[in-house]
């Protein structure tokens, strides 16, 4: 007989690892052990079994015991639960179902333990109300409760990509949800601003979010469990969903002698080896160096648990496989947007004191004159030398591609330049002739080459009043839309006729609705002889950085209350429905998807102006910004809005009927 290799759990690291090693080693014996009834499952899919999205339960199960023993000939042990290892001895102590206490022998051994969900131990934490979600056993109780039991509310806690994906399923299932998180945003992969849109998207369906506010107790009464806060707010619901983060599950490893980092996490080198001989450890467990900075970190993700398990089976065969580190890429949906991320975050930069520059764009997803065009808003972070360090989008298509592009340039090494260089696919219904990774590589190689000097929204805060201008390069329309405060409004098309409105002593700081437009006042003005700084992305990405949830306009925020809210939103004029329900008859009618601001305000203005007073105009945008524009624009313009609506896709619609009647 050959090798006798254990592997202490499944999922995505151990399973990947029993099965890349039964390809190298036909003679091997291979002993998986795992101490539920589970040992292959699609544990990121769970949220979606459970809001509906996919029905058939089987579907979660990726691989089962008998399967696995039929095709690699795996001894797959379950409901088996390794208590202790003993490496001197090249050992496992296990506790099982079926064969109870007994001792394994190994030559050598991969553990993947995963990791567990956090539980704190707060007064009321051991409420059978209180959930929590990391295998099929708690999904099943989850969905019993929504499915069989008809619960109708339900508060999920903590902001992270489970939290928010619950918090969504939650609501896709028919519950009215709260989503409570201790800190200032949701998805700390996300820089604040790009977060914004996402928690945006959750309000907009009805979630209602608690920011900056730590869960104290809990309490049940009735058939209710009450969550209690440090500011004072409580909030009711028939379930809590815990999802504050997790922990490596090592504690039967305390006494093996392995080594351990700060945070629990098990050390292993480019090998997936640990400091005892033989032991190899992977996936969530693990501490694994940041591809982008080099520092130590955890990053417990699916895709780096499958590689890892791979690396390790390839060296306890003798392969010598190294593992390079982690970039963290990630992405999540949030009902119809797409939120995703790679490399480090301005948050780790600036923690980790590396000097780094920041460019926002906010792209069409394909061709503007092509159908069904939506705007992204894509983050890039990058060094002096033009390195890519990270970046992060949101959208409602194409935002995957672009950021799997850019993950790509980043495992590279690669530099802004390279982005502006990379050869993409296109045609109308896919893309641009210059695709939004090679617009947000020419936006920051124009930074690199000191064609234009940027600022950010935050900067605004500390801006020397007495020695900047703020010029609004946007329209007359735009500017009287909304603004920055204490902005003058001189439009780029008039710019050369107004130089002498300006005071060449002073610095020039230029913003228009998403960059382009003040990156042209800029050059404009640099070559006059003006010292000048544009806004990164825009009053749009302004918008984004002065996000704030909405106030909870109670203490008891209850089932009861949100459908007395939704009775009063259904008996209000404008409705923010997912749905189309042509509740008017227009007389008219303008597409303008694909433009961008101020593109649909001025042709909703020219249409308007061939109506008759009380006559309707249906207009159809993509522009996100459109849904608060149109608004605004009404309103000065003495219009009603009779209704507005975001539709599943990203387009928004909007009846106006011509005259305040």
């Amino acid at each position: 007989m050959g090798k006798k290799v254990l592997i202490i759990g499944g999922v995505a690291g151990g399973a990947s690892a029993a099965a890349r090693l039964r390809r190298l080693d036909e003679e091997a014996h291979i002993v998986m052990f795992e101490r539920d009834s589970y040992i292959s499952f699609a544990n990121c899919g769970l949220p979606y079994y459970i809001g509906g999205s996919i029905q058939d339960r089987s579907k979660l199960l990726v691989q089962t015991p008998e399967a696995m023993h039929k095709r690699f000939n795996i001894d797959v042990r379950t409901q088996s639960e390794v208590i202790a290892i003993d490496p001197q001895n090249k050992k496992v102590r296990v506790q099982s179902k079926e064969q109870g206490l007994y001792e394994e022998s190994y030559d050598a051994l991969i553990l993947s333990p995963g990791a567990k969900p956090i539980r704190p131990s707060l007064p009321g934490i051991e409420s059978s109300k209180i959930h929590t979600l990391r295998n099929i056993p708690d999904t099943d109780k989850i969905k019993t409760k929504v499915s069989e039991d008809g619960i109708r509310s339900a508060v999920v806690i903590g902001g992270g990509f489970i939290g928010v994906e619950m918090a969504e399923n939650l609501k896709e299932a028919g519950l009215e949800v709260s989503l409570i998180e201790a800190g200032p945003q949701l998805l700390a992969p996300f820089d604040p601003e790009m977060s914004s849109v996402l928690s945006k998207e959750l309000e907009g369906h009805g979630v209602n979010l608690i920011f900056s506010d730590m869960v104290q107790s809990f309490s049940e009464n009735g058939d209710q469990i009450e969550v209690h806060l440090a500011s004072g707010m409580m909030v009711k619901s028939e379930m809590v969903l815990l999802a504050i983060g997790v922990t490596p599950d090592t504690a039967f490893l305390k006494d093996s002698g392995l080594e351990f980092g700060p945070r629990g996490h098990i050390l292993v080198n480019e090998k997936m080896e640990t400091n005892l001989k033989d032991v190899f450890a992977v996936g969530d467990a693990i501490e694994v160096v940041d591809f982008v900075n080099g520092q130590k970190t955890a990053i417990p993700l699916a895709g780096p648990a499958n590689k890892q398990g791979r690396i390790a089976a390839d060296n306890v065969c003798g392969l010598g496989t190294t593992y390079k580190g982690s970039q963290g890429s990630s992405i999540i949906k949030v009902f119809g947007l797409t939120g995703a991320a790679t490399g480090n975050n301005e948050k780790t930069l600036k923690r980790l004191g590396t000097p780094y520059h920041v460019i926002h764009i906010h792209p069409n997803s394909h061709a503007a004159y092509y159908p069904n065009a939506t705007p992204m808003s894509l983050k890039l972070l990058f060094n002096e030398d033009g390195v890519v360090l990270g970046a992060q989008a949101v959208g409602f298509d194409g935002v995957d591609k672009r950021i799997d592009d850019i993950a790509t340039v980043i495992r590279f090494r690669g530099t802004v330049t390279d982005l502006t260089e990379l050869e993409l696919s296109y045609a109308p219904p896919y893309s641009s002739a210059k695709d939004p990774v090679n617009m947000a590589g020419y936006a920051a190689e124009n930074v690199i080459k000191g064609m234009t000097k940027v600022f950010l929204p935050e900067d605004l805060d500390g801006r020397d009043l007495e020695n900047t201008i703020l010029v609004d390069v946007r329209t007359e329309i735009e500017h009287g839309n909304g603004h920055i405060e204490g902005s003058i409004n001189i439009p780029v098309d008039h710019l050369r006729a107004r130089l002498e409105e300006l005071d060449p002593n002073k610095e020039i700081w230029v913003y228009c609705q998403v960059g382009l437009r003040g990156y042209t006042a800029s050059r404009i003005l640099t070559q006059k002889g003006f010292n000048v700084k544009n806004l990164t992305g825009g009053y749009k990405t302004y918008q984004m950085n002065k996000y704030t949830p909405k106030k909870v306009n109670t203490l008891h925020p209850s089932f009861e209350m949100a459908e007395a809210e939704k009775q009063t939103a259904a008996s209000s004029e404008t409705s923010t429905d997912h749905s189309s329900s042509e509740p008017f008859i227009a007389d008219a009618s303008v597409d303008v998807c694909g433009l961008c601001c101020p593109g649909p305000i001025i042709q909703v203005k020219k249409a308007m102006d061939q109506l008759k007073d009380g006559q309707i105009l249906k207009a159809t945008a993509s522009d996100q910004g459109f849904y608060e524009d149109i608004k605004a624009w009404t309103n000065l313009s003495k219009n009603r809005l009779m209704q507005l609506t975001k539709l599943p896709n990203g387009m928004i619609e909007a009846y106006i009927c011509k005259g305040n009647i």
